[in-house]
């Protein structure tokens, strides 16, 4: 049975290993995130990097989940020191089971603050592909897939929760699974 994965990247507005408040806070409500999520019905995995240093991420053992590696428009540091971004990897049974988990509880919270801590850079900061039973997305896979939504909109290669497609690539009705827009508010 197919799989969903979730990339999501966002450019910071501080490196992760600035000590001000905002940045400590962000990296505290990610970590307690995660340990919710992971609880989620629907979550199957996250990628998770072996050594797991606060700002390591490029050079890190990712496993399965391949190489670290980052969208084009990302300009800013890539060492412990000066890395300012945000970014997951996930595996999902369902889209219904991401959506839920996204948008409820501590998660929901953070999305309204995300301008707290993330720049706008136009670009898209999430997307969804499906994968085939026992497939490990890799962090290229989200990277790729995340540039083909900018470049080209959804379709069943790289989509939104709000322009959504079956594994079979059949679009959805997602009025009543997403949110009214790909925006929070």
């Amino acid at each position: 049975m197919p799989r969903l994965a979730l990339y999501t990247f966002g450019v910071l507005k501080s490196p992760l290993a600035d000590p001000a408040p905002l940045t400590d806070e962000f990296y505290d409500r990610g970590a307690a995130i995660y340990r919710k999520i992971s609880r989620h019905p629907g979550y199957l995995a996250h990628a998770e990097a072996a050594d797991g240093v606060r700002g390591l991420l490029f050079g890190a053992d990712w496993g399965a989940w391949g190489e670290f590696v980052v969208p084009t428009w990302y300009d800013k540091g890539r060492t412990v020191e000066t890395t300012a971004l945000a970014a997951t990897l996930s595996l999902w049974t369902d889209l219904r089971s991401a959506v839920d988990a996204v948008y409820t509880g501590l998660h929901r919270e953070a999305l309204n603050r995300r301008y707290d801590w993330f720049e706008r850079t136009g670009h898209p900061n999430y997307v969804f592909w499906w994968v085939a039973d026992g497939v490990i997305p890799t962090w290229q896979d989200g990277v790729s897939r995340l540039e083909h939504l900018h470049d080209h909109g959804s379709a069943p290669h790289a989509f939104t929760f709000h322009h959504s497609f079956t594994p079979e690539g059949t679009p959805t009705r997602s009025k009543d699974i997403g949110p009214k827009s790909d925006q929070v508010r």
